[in-house]
């Protein structure tokens, strides 16, 4: 599903900040990205949401060469992924209820055909009570959940997840994981982004850990 051969990145004409990254991750499967902050851990899942392109190397994400896609080709491949911002882009005038069901929404679907399942999820991730509040009202943590939620309603190809249990305490964090262990065992990809040592060891899963801009997978 993903393949990064020799992938460098930098912005402007600063120093690299990916450098030389190959990997490949099959469909179905679950990985950990982590390293310390600064390693370029968002950087290479902006790469993989097509937000950016590389500086050098080559990307194959669906079977499809990145570099050969035109801008309206981008919407079609983004739409088979889920993602979840660190700064979780949830629209204010949006209630939690129609910021999760967005992507649906976007999709055509009707809302008597989704409200069941939305309100499922809501529940899952602790929002079940929050489905009418706007993001302004929201804690932090709640905000997360949802953009969780958002990311993953649609049951997306590809999940890329950015720190998604960085303000949440470890309890909610085991239960958010089990949603993406979840999530995966129905197909989806899985790349969850952070470096809490504690989450990860929840679960046997390779890791690529990246360091000054290299990569190294681990079993």
């Amino acid at each position: 599903m993903i393949r990064l051969e020799n992938v460098g990145l930098r912005y402007g004409k600063g120093r690299e900040v990916l450098r030389d990254v190959s990997f490949q991750l099959a469909g179905g499967s679950f990985h950990f990205l982590t390293g310390p902050s600064g390693a370029g851990k968002t950087s290479l899942l902006r790469l993989l949401f097509l937000s950016l392109k590389p500086t050098r190397g080559a990307i194959t994400l669906f079977n499809r060469d990145i570099s050969a896609l035109s801008r309206r080709q981008l919407p079609d491949l983004r739409r088979r992924i889920g993602v979840v911002f660190q700064d979780f882009r949830l629209l204010n005038h949006l209630s939690t209820f129609d910021n999760v069901a967005l992507p649906l929404r976007v999709r055509g679907e009707r809302v008597e055909h989704y409200r069941e399942n939305v309100l499922e999820l809501l529940d899952w991730v602790g929002l079940g009570d929050r489905a009418d509040a706007f993001p302004p009202v929201l804690s932090g943590g709640e905000q997360q959940r949802a953009a969780i939620a958002r990311a993953v309603v649609g049951r997306p190809e590809l999940i890329l997840a950015d720190e998604p249990t960085g303000n949440v305490d470890p309890d909610l964090a085991r239960r958010l994981l089990r949603l993406f262990v979840e999530l995966n065992r129905f197909g989806s990809t899985v790349l969850i982004a952070t470096h809490d040592v504690a989450l990860m060891d929840e679960l046997r899963a390779p890791k690529l850990v990246l360091d000054d801009g290299y990569l190294e997978v681990m079993p």
